[in-house]
C-alpha cells in the first residue's frame, strides 16, 4: 500500500495528539430518539395541548380512510396545528360508511350525495328506479345541435316563444 494512504488513515482514527494509543475501531452512537426528542420540543415550542378522551380519528384521503383508533391527539388552534399519534388503520371509505354517517355533518351532505353517485356509477343495475331519474336530469342539461343556417340566439327566440304559446 501507499505510504501516505497509510497515514491518512492512521490519521483519522486518533484521539489525541502525537504519540497517542489509536482507537482499534471508530464508535458510531445511534441515536434513535433525538427525533422524537426534537419533535416533543418543536411540539412544546408551538404550544400544542392534549385534548383527552379522543376514541377515533378519521382522516379522508380520496376514497381511502387513515383511521386511527384511541389516538393521542394534541393540538394547538392558534398554529393550526393537530397531531394525532397512534396506530393507524388505512380502510376503504365503503367499509366504515355506515358507522361514521352519524358523524358527518350538513356540510359532508354534497360530499356523501357525490359518494352515493360514484356507488351507482360503479354497479350499474343495483339502483334501477334512481338510475332513469338521473338519465333524464342529464338529458336536459345537453347541448343541442347546431343546425346549418341557425344560431343559438334564434334557436333560444325560437324555444322562449313556443314556451310563451304553451302557458297561454
Amino acid at each position: 500500500m501507499n505510504r501516505e494512504r497509510l497515514m491518512k488513515m492512521a490519521g483519522s482514527v486518533r484521539t489525541g495528539g502525537k504519540g497517542t494509543v489509536r482507537r482499534k475501531k471508530k464508535a458510531v452512537h445511534k441515536t434513535t430518539t433525538t427525533d422524537d426528542k426534537r419533535l416533543q420540543s418543536t411540539l412544546k415550542r408551538i404550544g400544542v395541548n392534549a385534548i383527552p378522551a379522543i376514541e377515533e380519528v378519521n382522516i379522508f384521503k380520496d376514497d381511502v380512510v387513515i383511521q386511527f383508533l384511541n389516538p393521542k391527539v394534541q393540538a394547538s388552534i392558534a398554529a393550526n396545528t393537530w397531531v394525532v399519534s397512534g396506530s393507524p388503520q388505512t380502510k376503504k371509505l365503503q367499509d366504515i360508511l355506515p358507522g361514521i354517517i352519524n358523524q358527518l355533518g350538513p356540510d359532508n351532505l354534497d360530499n356523501l350525495r357525490k359518494l352515493a353517485e360514484q356507488f351507482q356509477k360503479q354497479a350499474p343495475g343495483a339502483a334501477t328506479g334512481s338510475g332513469a331519474t338521473v338519465t333524464q336530469d342529464d338529458d336536459d342539461d345537453e347541448v343541442p345541435e347546431l343546425v346549418p343556417g341557425e344560431t343559438f340566439e334564434a334557436a333560444a327566440e325560437k324555444g322562449q316563444a313556443t314556451q310563451a304559446n304553451q302557458a297561454s
